[in-house]
């Protein structure tokens, strides 16, 4: 994610400001990626903190508009849980703009989301024909801590959960081109293999011996549309990584440059090296606090040529270049 100039003075913006230091409104144009200081602003700004330019005074921004399904407010914490939610999504959204993919210029069908709250029991997630449904209690740290440990997940996010479901929705466009399926099914294995008794399967018996060394994460290995959506999500960890890395101004000898910009980079292979190389030295410092990895995964050679595979379809863009 960039650093963005500040359009009424001194210092730098970051992707969540709703103000400059100095207290001024700002809000984020995601066609021009930059922050402004004027209205339209996001109907949302209010309520959920939204920091989003909107087409018109009175509307939803490009992504709160993606939302059809809000929480029921009157369950607890709701509202702080859908602003986290919706803030994961407006991030996950842009990374994948940068590729032009639910930008203007995109020809195609958009995600449509459902934020739900949880009553009396975990909501479910997932993508079906288009719809990516969240549960918004996930944001609860508390929850999605016990939710990790309770299913064995060395990493989980809100930011994660976006990248992980709308990487559903990306196969599912990109299943309606002539020319992915074939190609999708020799790298990742035949989608259409039942889905519900492989996660039967996979919750009753666990992964395959040695799936470390096919598959990102054992959740991958269950099928070949979770091993899609794990491998979409991961290579948007690692792009996102050297992304900010270099926008913060870092440096390291493995990086092709100072003004290298990794949603550019055609080489599926020198990307995927430098974000991994990267997420290794940060998991280093990140141990000088006492905190976790910040990336707890290892690449085989076999989960870099899936890398490559999604990078290649991705960067083509929703345009199919």
């Amino acid at each position: 994610m960039h650093v963005f100039s500040n359009p009424v003075g001194r210092g730098s913006l970051w992707f969540d400001n709703l103000t400059t230091a100095e207290g001024t409104p700002v809000a984020y144009d995601p066609q021009a990626r930059a922050f402004l200081p004027m209205p339209p602003f996001c109907i949302n700004r209010e309520r959920i903190g939204c920091n989003w330019i909107a087409p018109e005074q009175g509307a939803f921004c490009r992504s709160c508009a993606m939302t059809a399904l809000a929480p029921d407010p009157s369950i607890e914490n709701a509202i702080p849980n859908w602003a986290e939610t919706e803030a994961a999504k407006r991030w996950a959204l842009d990374n994948l703009g940068r590729w032009h993919w639910f930008r203007p210029e995109d020809p195609g069908t958009r995600p449509i989301f459902h934020m739900l709250a949880e009553y009396d029991g975990p909501a479910p997630m997932g993508h079906a024909d288009g719809v990516v449904t969240i549960s918004v209690n996930e944001a609860d740290p508390v929850v999605r801590t016990t939710r990790r440990q309770a299913l064995g997940e060395p990493y989980r996010t809100m930011i994660g959960h976006m990248r992980h479901e709308i990487a559903h929705m990306l196969w599912w466009r990109l299943s309606l081109r002539d020319d992915f399926l074939d190609a999708f099914r020799e790298m990742f294995g035949d989608e259409r293999v039942d889905y519900g008794l492989s996660l039967q399967r996979h919750y009753t018996s666990g992964p395959p011996i040695h799936w470390d060394q096919r598959y990102l994460t054992s959740y991958a290995s269950a099928h070949p549309h979770e091993d899609w959506a794990e491998t979409t999500a991961h290579l948007l960890h690692l792009t996102d990584i050297t992304d900010s890395f270099v926008a913060a101004g870092l440096s390291a000898p493995n990086l092709p440059g100072a003004n290298w910009d990794p949603y550019m980079e055609t080489d599926s292979e020198r990307l995927i090296h430098c974000g991994a190389s990267l997420a290794v030295g940060i998991n280093h410092v990140n141990r000088a606090m006492g905190l976790s990895d910040l990336y707890p995964f290892a690449l085989a050679e076999h989960t870099r040529r899936k890398l490559a595979f999604v990078h290649d379809w991705l960067r083509r863009g929703a345009q199919g270049r």
